[in-house]
């Protein structure tokens, strides 16, 4: 699948030409830092786009350190997402 040229500030070290939105890896690169930071444009993308399940998997196994905590809370609590001993602290964005 081929990825929309307004995707591109929120994966602004990739070539959005070169990628596959359908791969796994990019899947989650790209639902992530779109759910973490994206436009009401690009989040109706990603809805229009990938299944909930799919979200859902990426909100369970939630990047290392690309995470803002409101972003991650928020979705994870519109997806119901609870998981007794999930640890959301090496998701979360650290500044130094």
């Amino acid at each position: 699948m081929k990825l929309p040229k307004f995707l591109q500030p929120y994966l602004a070290s990739y070539d959005l030409d070169k990628l596959d939105g359908r791969s796994e890896g990019v899947k989650k690169e790209v639902i992530s830092e779109v759910l973490n930071s994206g436009s009401t444009e690009s989040v109706s993308w990603i809805f229009n786009n990938y299944s909930v399940s799919e979200i859902k998997k990426v909100l369970l196994n939630p990047i290392r350190g690309s995470w803002l905590p409101t972003s991650l809370n928020y979705w994870q609590k519109i997806f119901d997402i609870y998981k007794p001993n999930f640890s959301k602290q090496n998701a979360l964005l650290r500044y130094s």
